[in-house]
């Protein structure tokens, strides 16, 4: 039988674990604190579309435990990866896949890439390499996740909308082992397709986080209001263009224009970005893999980004002071 842990059982991997488990397939989630005492007494609970579910997967509290899966899903934010690298390395065999549904920039972005910038390490979100030597790019399954969820109490997740978790190898590729993930993600009434060019996906998404997210941050707007007002509309439409020539200059095909892309975000309405909501709360933001990873890879490219500049500086100050 296929061994699946889910590392960060949080709203994303809650909701995947779930959403798995109800499916017929087993699933251990890593869970301690409230969080992991609720599900351990209570189960996972999972409120969507109006129904609620009560699955019960295996919950540990050590790595140790379970020790090396076939699958290790790690959803995570970004910024978390490195604290948790000591206990992540009892989860990880020569065998393992690393599925790596996380926003932003990853670390195994270079691995596969081609060109003159393959196996670069990009120290934003990566400091000194560290992540690759626990995390081995050639394990890595690239995931975009694009569902929203929250953790409404500990054990309790609400499932609001999405359900695609798109898959894809680093070098294009299609592999037995994403296929396999595929297979069983569908069976759970996921959509689960697998891309052969992961990384235009992958910037899409960021392509609006790296601007939405840190202007709402600075401004304690609702993604509505930061696209409805003229002004901070202009700021990230100038940071969204910015962006779009770095990842072109690294190989990468955008599907729409940038007006789609912030008219795709308006449709979401009056929403509190994950930045924000982190701001708010007291937690670390996302600032590096979302913009400070991009400003970086520019200055490998030569393209000038002086409003990403400006905008990372400013957020970075506004985390700082807090």
């Amino acid at each position: 039988m296929t061994s699946i842990c889910v590392f960060g059982a949080g709203a994303i991997g809650g909701l995947m674990a779930a959403k798995l488990e109800m499916a017929g397939t087993p699933v251990t989630v890593v869970a301690r604190g409230p969080h992991g005492e609720a599900l351990r007494t209570r189960g996972l609970v999972l409120l969507s579309e109006g129904k609620e579910t009560v699955t019960e997967p295996k919950v540990a509290s050590d790595p140790k435990e379970i020790g090396p899966q076939d699958y290790l899903v790690l959803t995570l934010k970004a910024h978390s990866l490195l604290p948790a690298m000591e206990q992540l390395k009892p989860l990880i065999g020569p065998h393992t896949t690393i599925v790596a549904a996380i926003n932003g920039v990853p670390w195994w972005y270079t691995y596969k890439l081609g060109g003159e910038f393959e196996g670069k390490l990009i120290e934003s979100v990566d400091p000194g390499g560290a992540l690759t030597a626990a995390l081995p790019p050639s394990q890595v399954l690239g995931s975009i996740v694009y569902p929203a969820a929250d953790v409404v109490e500990p054990g309790v997740i609400h499932h609001t909308y999405g359900d695609r978790f798109t898959l894809g190898e680093p070098d294009g590729s299609r592999s037995e082992r994403a296929a396999k993930l595929s297979e069983l993600l569908i069976k759970a009434g996921l959509k689960a397709p697998v891309r052969p060019r992961i990384r235009d996906e992958l910037w899409v998404k960021l392509w609006g986080n790296m601007a939405f997210n840190p202007i709402s941050a600075l401004t304690g707007a609702t993604l509505d209001k930061v696209i409805g007002d003229a002004g901070t509309h202009a700021v990230c439409r100038a940071l969204m263009v910015e962006g779009q020539a770095v990842a072109e200059k690294l190989g990468v095909k955008f599907a729409i224009n940038v007006d789609k892309r912030i008219a795709g975000g308006a449709e979401v309405g009056a929403h509190k970005t994950s930045m924000l909501q982190d701001l708010e709360r007291g937690r670390p933001l996302e600032i590096e893999a979302l913009l400070g990873a991009v400003v970086e890879m520019s200055e490998w490219v030569g393209v000038d980004m002086p409003i990403g500049r400006s905008v990372l500086a400013l957020v970075r100050q506004r985390a700082a002071m807090r």
